[in-house]
């Protein structure tokens, strides 16, 4: 049987912990930083974990 291919778009966006929880850093701090409050950039900062019923699929695909 043939090897399933990382799906790359996955494996830029996740990275796997080594508990095996799926983290992920946080979309919309590119640009108009300035209409966004301090408070929300601040909690944006910081790092995201996949939910437990997402995590599987985005494992298979990044090959964890």
């Amino acid at each position: 049987m043939a090897k399933i291919k990382t799906h790359k778009a996955a494996s830029k966006r996740f990275t796997l912990t080594k508990s095996g929880k799926v983290k992920f850093n946080h979309i919309n701090r590119r640009h108009q930083v300035n209409l966004k409050t301090s408070k929300r950039m601040r909690h944006l900062r910081k790092a995201g974990y996949l939910s437990e019923s997402m995590a599987p699929t985005v494992r298979t695909m990044i090959g964890g």
